[in-house]
């Protein structure tokens, strides 16, 4: 076995460090809920080798709940958007291909999109990745260095943008207010903006008062989303059954191996987490940590998705709220 073989399989075991333990997470929070609401994993049901998911799993609707049904057209127009000067994904689909025929191909994948999305499975091609470990310095020493970044299928990130678009659109306005990703006319910006405005609003307001933040940094944010915890947050969203199944299957049993140089390492296959790189991934963890909140009237959480300030206003040097 070569030296970048070598490193490719302890890359790939390393990245997947956070699938045994969360396992059993996965494990006693499907056993809760089937307890309480009579639902099943729509992963599980694939496993079985049914069709079918969930029943249950995604009460309490607070949003519009309407099928998502993608249109044609949709599809043809995000394959005309493919960007030809990005890598192709493991499946080896050429971008060029699929963006000059787009017209001849739209109709296919449009069946084969609606179908995916009425069963609640996602084609396992579509779920495979290549994960190219990109450094965080210049000279990496350890295997937490690096940075895993998935290749994916062009046609599923098609597929992601389209869902993508369906659930921002659909999302209740009484979202947490301080999460300014993917919320309509909202931005970096909007979140610098209102952290200055609210900070400089306080420092008027009296002397003796002040302002302290805190900066977080989450480690391997999107490795470690547990998706049946994931799909129960998103139906008290009100986000429909069939998405909730859908968005389960999307994100367990997912093959994956890492590529150093051209080394690739054994395929694993993971349950646990979002991929670095995935359409979906930013969204579904602004999803999941949606209810992280403040409950003191002068502290703050403002999030922009896995970015997150902790902002507490101090008066009378009274920091209990914030500590």
């Amino acid at each position: 076995m070569s030296a970048d073989e070598s490193l490719a399989n302890e890359l790939n075991t390393f990245f997947a460090r956070f699938e045994a333990t969360s396992s059993s997470a996965n494990a006693s929070s499907a056993n809760t809920n089937s307890a309480s609401a009579n639902s099943t994993n729509a992963s599980s049901a694939s496993a079985n080798g049914t069709i079918g998911a969930a029943n249950g799993a995604c009460a309490g609707p607070t949003i519009e709940q309407r099928p998502l049904i993608i249109p044609e057209s949709d599809v043809r127009r995000m394959f005309k958007r493919v960007n030809t000067r990005k890598a192709m994904g493991p499946d080896g689909i050429c971008r060029r291909v699929l963006k000059a025929c787009a017209d001849q191909l739209a109709p296919v994948f449009t069946d084969i999109f609606n179908l995916s999305l009425t069963l609640g499975i996602v084609p396992s091609s579509f779920k495979r990745s290549s994960i190219v470990p990109v450094p965080k310095k210049p000279r990496p020493s350890d295997l937490n260095d690096y940075r895993p970044v998935a290749l994916t299928s062009v046609l599923m990130k098609c597929f992601e943008k389209l869902v993508r678009d369906f659930i921002t659109s659909s999302l209740p306005a009484s979202m947490d207010p301080l999460q300014f990703a993917y919320r309509h006319n909202r931005s970096t910006d909007d979140a610098i903006a209102h952290l200055l405005n609210t900070t400089l609003t306080h420092l008027d307001e009296g002397k003796g008062n002040y302002v302290k933040m805190l900066f977080v940094d989450y480690s391997s944010a999107f490795n470690t989303i547990i998706p049946s915890l994931l799909t129960t947050k998103l139906g008290d969203l009100g986000l429909h059954t069939f998405l909730c199944d859908w968005i389960s299957n999307f994100l367990t049993d997912r093959p994956q191996s890492v590529w150093v140089g051209n080394c690739a390492s054994s395929t694993l296959t993971l349950s646990t987490g979002a991929p670095q790189g995935c359409v979906l991934s930013p969204l579904l963890y602004s999803l999941y940590t949606h209810d992280c909140t403040a409950t003191s009237s002068s502290t703050f959480i403002v999030k922009f998705a896995d970015d997150t300030v902790v902002m507490g206003l101090i008066s009378d040097n009274d920091e209990r709220a914030y500590l």
